[in-house]
């Protein structure tokens, strides 16, 4: 087998790897400033959150001790946005309101798409049912992803997959995806960067959207242990993750130890 190339780049999910909601993963910021940053790798951070946009997020991050900058950042509704663009279409938009200003611009009168993202507040039978009835019409579904669950620092919580599935389920359509772990959101987030995916590393706590939808795309996936880690996820991907670590301090370890 034909050896790999030196590592010229390294993607890193954010919530459940460098942090749960307001708490860093201990020796995180450290692992990033002091570790990561000296090595010759560009870095990019790439979220599925549809939680809060992106100013929102960033400012969570360097609350944090996190040394982040916003165009590092690329997230999910970034990706949804550059989709509603293209195809020209007014969106109802099932999505927390702190992740609307990343949608700024976009008209939302007389939708004629549905765009789903994480948005409890949202996910109750009226608004299902108006989606459910848009859907039937003719509307495109869009999910900004498809997550079964995600970390809460009360334990796991559902993701938007669950009602993404149910809506296709009810109206016998598929949604098109645009967050991890589809291909095309792998190579948005390394565009500008003169990397390949060959060239990249991912490092994740969620199995099949960081560390199998990156292995897909060409890159070498980390699972960590932390955030929505459980015992025997690096079993449910083929192929197995290229490596799984205790945490993201210890991934970056064996990135500088023997990747480069």
């Amino acid at each position: 087998m034909a050896a790999r190339r030196a590592l010229k780049a390294v993607l890193v999910d954010l919530n459940g790897t460098l942090h749960i909601e307001d708490s860093a993963v201990p020796g995180a910021q450290e692992a990033l400033k002091r570790q990561l940053r000296s090595a010759p790798v560009t870095i990019r951070f790439v979220t599925n959150t549809t939680k809060e946009c992106k100013r929102e997020l960033l400012e969570r991050l360097t609350k944090l001790g996190f040394d982040i900058a916003e165009n590092e950042i690329f997230t999910s509704l970034t990706a949804a946005r550059n989709l509603l663009e293209q195809k020209q279409v007014r969106p109802l938009l099932l999505v927390d309101d702190k992740a609307l200003p990343d949608f700024t611009g976009i008209a939302t009168d007389d939708p004629n798409a549905v765009v789903v993202g994480l948005a409890p507040e949202h996910f109750h039978y009226e608004m299902l049912n108006r989606a459910f009835r848009l859907i039937l019409d003719g509307a495109p579904l869009i999910a900004i992803h498809k997550a079964r669950y995600f970390k809460k620092k009360d334990g796991l919580a559902l993701g938007p997959g669950p009602f993404v599935t149910g809506l296709e389920y009810a109206t016998d359509t598929k949604a098109t995806v645009v967050g991890k772990p589809e291909k095309t959101f792998f190579l948005e987030a390394l565009r500008g960067t003169d990397c390949t995916p060959e060239d990249a590393v991912m490092i994740g706590d969620d199995c099949r959207d960081d560390v199998g939808g990156a292995q897909k795309a060409g890159m070498r996936g980390i699972l960590v242990r932390t955030g929505k880690y459980r015992p025997a996820d690096e079993d449910k991907i083929n192929p197995a993750p290229y490596l799984t670590c205790e945490n993201f301090p210890e991934a970056v370890e064996h990135i500088l130890e023997r990747l480069l």
